[in-house]
């Protein structure tokens, strides 16, 4: 089953390309026609694309890595950020933080500093510093939950980036791609698509546009969050059953050791038993006989 369709993404302009004059020659496989000077982008191959590219985002939310929605551009940034938490995957929707995955322990140490910032006021630590101090940490803390409160939640690099308009996210897809990590982006006929891994090619300009490929791709790795959920609960189930049936074999055994010895026990002491019948009484004692010097004296 499609994950769009070409009506749908017709309806919603994506395949409105950019003027000729702006077109990026790398992208003409992609494109259908011409119509006064504006490039017609090939919805039957967009549809195909968007279904690998989705197939490849379950795969990875399946597998429990994360991928990193990145769209710093006014038409994009509530679309992504609506649907990248709407299926618990950090996004970048401010200005992409530089070195943001070559330098990735620093980073890490802002986002750090944040929730150290946090632990000061929920401690009461904060309440000591004097009005300006707490002015200054107040506007650093704001400053760092608006570039870093997104990817809060990302303790280690992702395994793949999604990109809306790789021109405009130049820099993301270069650190991307020195890393070996895998890019999906929607690609424009003003772009060039050779870097990227994944490419859905459809208008990166127009909002319903961009809201139609992130519902496709989202609902994917929806999938594979469910179904990576219900993988782990069946595993859970099967160790209980395991533990249980372990335990329940343990004391048949036991019972079954208990019984051998009691079989093993029986004869044996029936063996006893009969030894001890079998053997002749024990003669009483001969009284000792009485001298006569004790009858002497009894007499007397």
């Amino acid at each position: 089953m499609a994950r769009t369709n070409f009506e749908q993404l017709l309806e919603a302009g994506a395949h409105f390309g950019h003027l000729r004059r702006k077109w990026n020659p790398k992208m003409a496989p992609y494109i259908f026609m011409e119509k006064n000077g504006i490039h017609i982008i090939d919805l039957h191959k967009t549809v195909k694309l968007v279904d690998e590219a989705a197939a490849a985002a379950k795969q990875i939310a399946k597998s429990g890595r994360k991928i990193l929605f990145v769209a710093t551009k006014k038409q994009a940034k509530d679309a992504v950020a609506e649907r990248a938490a709407g299926v618990n995957m950090p996004y970048v929707t401010e200005r992409w933080p530089g070195g943001m995955l070559t330098n990735f322990p620093t980073i890490r140490k802002a986002v750090k500093k944040m929730s150290s910032i946090d632990k000061m006021t929920a401690d009461g630590t904060f309440d000591n510093f004097s009005k300006r101090e707490k002015l200054q940490i107040s506007r650093q803390r704001a400053k760092l939950e608006k570039n870093l409160g997104s990817i809060a939640d990302l303790t280690r690099l992702p395994a793949a980036l999604f990109v809306v308009d790789v021109q405009k996210e130049a820099n993301a897809v270069r650190e991307a791609n020195r890393l070996s990590i895998p890019v999906f982006a929607m690609v424009d006929t003003c772009a060039d698509p050779s870097n990227i891994d994944y490419v859905i090619p459809a208008n990166d300009d127009a909002t319903r546009s961009i809201e139609v490929i992130l519902e496709a791709v989202c609902g994917a790795i929806a999938e594979g969050l469910a179904e990576r959920k219900l993988e782990k609960e069946k595993e859970g189930e099967e160790a209980t059953d395991n533990a249980g049936s372990g335990a329940g074999s343990g004391k048949g055994a036991g019972r079954a050791r208990i019984k051998k010895a009691e079989a093993v026990a029986t004869p044996a002491a029936e063996a006893v038993e009969a030894v001890v019948a079998e053997a002749p009484a024990e003669e009483a004692p001969a009284e000792a006989p009485v001298k006569e010097s004790e009858t002497k004296t009894e007499e007397e």
